[in-house]
């Protein structure tokens, strides 16, 4: 049971930086653009290095 009194604010803590990490990746716009890369895979770019 005193387990509990390590594990709780433990948890807490990894929530706190969960939810920080997340709020810094939305204020920084990392969430702006999902389409981008999976777009990339369908663009020919071997065009014009053809020899």
């Amino acid at each position: 049971m005193e387990i509990l009194l390590l594990l709780i604010p433990l948890s807490i803590i990894l929530v706190g930086l969960a939810g920080w990490a997340f709020i810094w990746a939305v204020n920084n716009r990392q969430f702006d653009d999902l389409d981008k890369q999976a777009m990339d895979i369908l663009i020919d770019d071997t065009g014009s290095d053809k020899k």
